[in-house]
């Protein structure tokens, strides 16, 4: 479902969804719910009934132990019902705080699980950025609803005892309450919605303080920072949201002076009245003492509870919303097929064809395909080359290839089959790779190199970074094999240059030992020669392997069986190094540049050298 203003659940079904999840995972969290609000309704009635029940023994002249057992009575009533409420509450948090938990973890799932093309759309992201907000903290609504769902139980056990209090008194002073608490509710709700329309503001405010945090005080900036003499340009930044924000808070502030204001003279009125009325009630008919003050404070009791339904009503319906927007992203479709999909073996011998049959592909919301019919048969046990200037679809041509992208039209075919049948996990498992955008784990370097915390073949991950010429480097680190890996997580952490890290996304590579390999631009921290002395490796590794290589760098494909050179999304011109050059086409004419780029680099280092 892409966003819409109208949420998919409504507050019922999102309510009974989070019951039926604790009630099959935590039964604790809603029974708890039960018992903290009867303890709390209880307390709170019993504190209404011990003033007039204790003038009532002192009325009727009633002997001193029974006056002191009452007021003992209900202290004892009192104590139970506080010290059962504290303890239920300290105990309801661990299970609120599991269930969240347990929704976060759904949502980082499907995140992490979803098919690749919808990290593409700008729609799943922002709904999945919402999602894990809303479970994000114990003030989020997945944890925060507890709490609603409590207080409004407890004000609806209140509001019926209350009302049975009061059905004695004339019908018109009930109306008279329940007009003045409506009215008095319905004003703070048209205020309240004014801060609840300005929240993004709000938001907005807080993530422009936040980014100028990181950026003051992430060492990504700090050089720039003191080069170009940032700071005070930072600071007045800083100072001009200090004071916009300064500004919408008094704004804020002077709405909720109006709702103090309301509820001021809306409670004299009601008072008032009442006030009156009882008085009336005990000059011409006789009302107790102790009667009187039962219902006058029963009727102020009565409007918080009446104000209490309606004001979580109101809170549960906002946090309704959240939990949707979580329903919404974890019911997101999936485009791909996974356990539903046909299994694929793998194994690291496996022959792979790989064939796009008149395949072309349009990024989401863009307006013109970035591929344009390509037809292209990837032979198993093919090295093949796919180069071209930046943007001419080099790497969405090879995300199709791994299966993280399906064609606008046409299809990519295995082995003459066509790719979405198959589980697209078994998919993926064909494939060792290394893209342009890779991550390092905080982690040890055998842990990067296997993706595994247990039974690594260490003997295998040194061959591994042997073959991509890390491993004297990983000799000479404190811990060889077992030194961590980036300081965020651990403090004796080592971080690697650039170069090395693109080495060590390689050894990853061909750890994995898939049957097919895909390499993004895998050296473009490293110099010509490094580069050159890699691809050299790559070569006598990749004998009968599918191989599939995008560089820039044209020099550097030279060892490949076929050379794709792409323009604007199409396949321009196809041959051997040779071949193309003979050719003197649009590949021949862009190595010709690079040629004379690198001589002159050349000449230009070796007169610095010298």
């Amino acid at each position: 479902m892409k966003q819409s203003q109208k949420p998919k659940y409504n507050m019922w079904q999102n309510t009974l969804f989070l019951l039926s999840t604790a009630w099959h995972s935590y039964k604790s969290v809603p029974l708890l719910c039960v018992g903290i609000a009867l303890a709390t309704a209880g307390g709170t009635i019993a504190q209404l009934l011990i003033a007039p029940a204790v003038l009532q023994q002192v009325e009727i002249h009633a002997p001193l132990e029974t006056l002191v057992g009452v007021i003992l009575a209900f202290g004892a009533a009192l104590f139970v019902l506080y010290g059962l409420k504290a303890y239920l509450t300290e105990n309801a948090l661990y299970g609120r705080i599991a269930l969240r938990t347990r929704l976060l973890m759904q949502a980082d799932s499907k995140i992490a699980d979803t098919s690749f093309s919808n990290l593409l759309d700008t729609n799943f992201l922002k709904s999945s950025e919402k999602a894990v907000t809303v479970c994000s903290s114990n003030e989020e609504s997945t944890e925060a609803i507890w709490t609603t769902l409590t207080d409004l139980l407890t004000n609806l056990i209140g509001f019926g005892v209350y009302l049975a209090l009061l059905s004695g008194l004339h019908p018109l002073l009930l109306a008279v309450v329940l007009a003045t608490t409506v009215a008095g509710y319905l004003f703070s709700n048209h205020i309240n919605a004014w801060v609840y329309r300005h929240r993004e503001e709000e938001e907005e405010y807080w993530n422009r303080f936040g980014y100028l945090q990181r950026t003051a005080t992430d060492r990504a900036f700090a050089k720039d920072i003191r080069i170009f003499g940032l700071k005070p340009w930072l600071d007045q930044v800083l100072t001009r949201l200090q004071r916009l924000y300064q500004d919408y808070l008094k704004q804020r502030q002077r709405h909720y002076l109006w709702i103090d204001v309301a509820d001021l003279v809306l409670a004299f009125a009601r008072d008032g009245i009442a006030y009156a009325y009882l008085i009336w009630l005990t000059l011409t008919q006789g009302l107790p003492v102790s009667r009187f003050l039962l219902y006058f404070t029963a009727v102020s009791g009565f409007t918080q509870w009446v104000t209490g339904i309606l004001s979580k009503g109101t809170e549960l319906h906002r946090q309704s919303l959240d939990i949707s927007l979580l329903r919404e992203m974890l019911d997101w479709p999936e485009p791909f097929r996974f356990a539903e999909g046909k299994p694929l073996p793998c194994t690291p011998d496996m022959p792979c064809e790989i064939r796009f049959d008149h395949v072309s592909y349009r990024y989401p919301e863009a307006e013109q395909d970035t591929l344009h019919d390509i037809d292209l048969t990837i032979h198993a046990g093919e090295k093949l080359a796919i180069v071209g200037l930046n943007g001419a679809g080099k790497t969405t041509l090879v995300r199709l290839a791994c299966g993280f992208l399906d064609p606008t039209e046409g299809r990519v075919l295995l082995n003459g089959q066509d790719i979405r049948q198959y589980n697209r996990r078994d998919y993926y498992a064909l494939f060792s790779a290394v893209f342009q955008d890779f991550s390092v784990l905080e982690a040890s370097v055998a842990v990067n190199v296997a993706q595994r915390v247990e039974e690594i073949d260490t003997v295998r991950v040194w061959q591994c970074l042997e073959l991509a010429g890390l491993a004297e480097a990983v000799h000479a680190l404190p811990q060889g094999l077992d030194t961590k890996l980036g300081r965020k997580v651990y403090e004796d952490g080592v971080e690697l240059s650039g170069g090395q890290t693109q080495r060590l996304m390689l050894a990853r590579a061909l750890y994995k030992n898939g049957p097919v390999l895909v390499l993004d631009e895998p050296t473009a921290a490293l110099d010509p020669l490094a580069e050159d002395d890699i691809y050299r490796k790559y070569s006598q590794m990749t004998v009968g392997r599918t191989s599939l290589f995008i560089s820039h760098r044209l020099a550097s494909t030279w060892f490949c069986d076929r050379i794709l050179f792409l323009e604007q999304g199409r396949i321009t011109e196809q041959g051997t190094h040779e071949s193309l050059l003979a050719a003197n086409g649009g590949y021949a004419n862009l190595f010709a540049v690079q040629s004379k780029y690198y001589q002159e680099g050349g000449s230009d280092d070796g007169n610095n050298n010298g």
